[in-house]
């Protein structure tokens, strides 16, 4: 039977460290596709997904969106190059910002977290909130997004580059941002 809303434990996560705006764990930003395949290639032996799009004027399909169903993340591109990560709140890689786990964690507790970090900041340079009351950070590029897990909500980040911060809702199309 398909266990839907098993949350993998940290242990058996791969570990991965946030360099804001800069990289994921081995992903950085501005990667090609290719890149970004050859980068997790020692990491999952999934293949990258393309969700390629050509509008009516061009001849040649770009790639837009990178999906490694299995391994947890979601990648989105701007002109193919990486522009955000988005890491499955259930069995996706355990992103650490400062000692801090991101991925899978209850929301209001990584919200306190990043509250706290915020009052030792300038005021109102640090955190802004996205519709339905969903915390970013402007200095770690990342928004606290929630997925559901069973009758609870877990978190969801999305990473992105610092271009995002000046439109973050718009930066990445709609399916980037949860329903929940």
């Amino acid at each position: 039977m398909f266990k839907w809303w098993d949350v993998l434990p940290d242990e058996e996560r791969q570990q991965w460290t946030l360099d804001p705006f800069v990289s994921v764990g081995p992903l950085r930003f501005g990667m090609s596709p290719g890149e970004v395949s050859q980068a997790l290639r020692g990491v999952t032996v999934e293949s990258q997904r393309h969700t390629l799009h050509r509008s009516g004027t061009e001849a040649v399909c770009t790639v837009v969106e990178g999906d490694y169903q299995e391994f947890g993340l979601k990648l989105y591109y701007r002109e193919e190059r990486l522009a955000g990560v988005v890491v499955d709140a259930l069995h996706g890689p355990q992103i650490f910002a400062g000692g801090v786990a991101l991925v899978g964690r209850v929301p209001s507790v990584l919200e306190q977290w990043m509250l706290d970090r915020a009052e030792a900041r300038e005021p109102y340079s640090e955190l802004s909130y996205m519709s339905a009351g969903v915390p970013g950070s402007h200095t770690l590029g990342v928004v606290i997004d929630v997925q559901r897990a069973g009758d609870h909500l877990l978190t969801r980040p999305v990473f992105i580059p610092s271009e995002a911060m000046d439109d973050l809702p718009h930066f990445l199309p709609s399916e980037a941002w949860s329903v929940c």
